[in-house]
């Protein structure tokens, strides 16, 4: 009993929650790169390539039981054969690169952000009328 009452406290903790928190909004986060570089990026890259699919960019490095030629990855992959997928590989290094950039904005915002906050110290406030007065009483009373 004492264990599962240890797990509870482990898994109700604020931080356990931020990183499930981050981890769901990074999986989501992940699904719209992968669609953004698949979609949206490659599709008009390879079609100014001369119609390239970067996706079906592969190598065959050993036939399979079907000899080739085999017009996609997944058709030589069904036949067996072994692919060296450069197309998938450029895909991707561009979602790698759009994550990096992306993170980086991310962390050089955050970084701005602490050092506004460190730079500017906070001046200390104007004395209020009573702090004048007494201020006035104190410089009186010294002169007396």
């Amino acid at each position: 009993m004492c264990m599962l009452s240890e797990f509870k406290k482990f898994a109700i903790k604020g931080n356990m929650m931020d990183m499930a928190i981050g981890i769901v909004i990074g999986a989501a986060f992940t699904a719209i790169v992968s669609s953004l570089v698949d979609d949206i990026i490659m599709p008009p890259l390879g079609l100014l390539l001369g119609g390239v699919d970067f996706s079906e960019i592969f190598v065959v490095l050993k036939q399979g039981v079907q000899a080739g030629p085999y017009a996609t990855v997944d058709a030589a992959r069904e036949a067996g054969a072994v692919t060296w997928n450069v197309g998938l590989f450029a895909n991707a290094i561009s979602k790698f690169l759009i994550v990096a950039f992306a993170l980086f904005i991310l962390v050089k915002g955050i970084n701005r952000l602490r050092e506004q906050k460190a730079a500017a110290p906070s001046a200390p406030p104007a004395p209020t009328a009573q702090e004048k007065l007494l201020t006035e009483i104190r410089d009186l009373l010294k002169t007396r």
